[in-house]
């Protein structure tokens, strides 16, 4: 049986969206942004980080399509981007969360 490969540009992608999700920070604003939309001021809050920080972490997280963001008036308020992408988050941790647990693992 033969195997297809993703292609060059598609694994590219992928390394940089998952290379973005392995900072600590960036992981938690993205956990709060997959159920929803938040701006900044909300995001420094839940987080506890400086304004500055969550800020670049937000354009980061654009950058490699993981964000969107949406202006209301002079707000900016942010989500994950699709489904694909909440999907992702919530797997990562589910994951990391039975790793932690020893719990069962399932398909």
């Amino acid at each position: 049986m033969q195997q297809h490969l993703p292609g060059g540009h598609q694994v590219e992608a992928a390394t940089d969206m998952l290379r973005m999700l392995a900072d600590p920070t960036r992981l938690r604003l993205m956990a709060l942004l997959r159920d929803g939309e938040y701006d900044v001021t909300a995001l420094v809050a839940a987080v506890g980080v400086a304004r500055p920080a969550v800020s670049q972490h937000l354009g980061k997280l654009r950058l490699a399509g993981l964000v969107s963001v949406r202006r209301e008036g002079r707000r900016a308020l942010y989500r994950a981007r699709g489904g694909h992408v909440r999907r992702l988050v919530t797997e990562v941790l589910h994951a990391a969360s039975h790793r932690i647990t020893g719990a069962v693992e399932h398909d």
